[in-house]
């Protein structure tokens, strides 16, 4: 059990129980987390200053979590998004450009701020789904309930779902 205690007893996570996901948030955002990823979904509509709560709550619990992505881009422009904190993982010469892999650190605070403005940017043309890498714990997972609902208003839990044992035929 988690050191942390709760005062919500609906988001407690029940060992020895496997955790299938955590669901939480809002209307205009839904945050799923499993023990390796983190997955959102933006609503268009979704606040800006929600989208830099969503990023720096997870970038308080852990901040190892990274979101990669990929994009096609000038030579030049491999350093520009370097210089934004983010880290190049690989790239290759492709039609149009490079092939460009970078991973972004959830432990740099200049390169969440550019994550939110790419995030902003990408909520003009409609909703946006990000997935977050981290080696999230059941406590982990319950310290960020916690962060989230202490700070972003009409938080809520959605749903714990459980890994459930295959039923074993003789």
């Amino acid at each position: 059990m988690c050191a942390q205690k709760t005062q919500d007893s609906e988001a407690i996570i029940f060992p020895p129980q496997s955790l299938g996901s955590f669901e939480m948030g809002r209307n205009d955002v839904n945050v799923t987390c499993t023990y390796g990823k983190i997955a959102v979904w933006f609503g268009r509509k979704v606040p800006d200053h929600i989208i830099a709560q969503i990023l720096l709550g997870i970038s308080k619990i852990d901040q190892s979590t990274v979101h990669e992505f990929e994009i096609i881009c000038s030579f030049d422009e491999i350093t520009e998004y370097e210089s934004k904190g983010y880290t190049l993982v690989s790239y290759g010469k492709t039609a149009g450009g490079y092939r460009v892999n970078y991973s972004i650190p959830f432990s740099n605070k200049k390169a969440l701020f550019h994550l939110s403005k790419f995030i902003l940017e990408e909520l003009k043309k409609g909703d946006a789904r990000k997935d977050f890498y981290w080696n999230g714990s059941d406590c982990d997972i319950q310290r960020l309930y916690h962060e989230f609902k202490n700070n972003i208003e009409n938080w809520e839990l959605k749903a714990i779902n459980y890994k459930t044992d295959p039923q074993t035929s003789k």
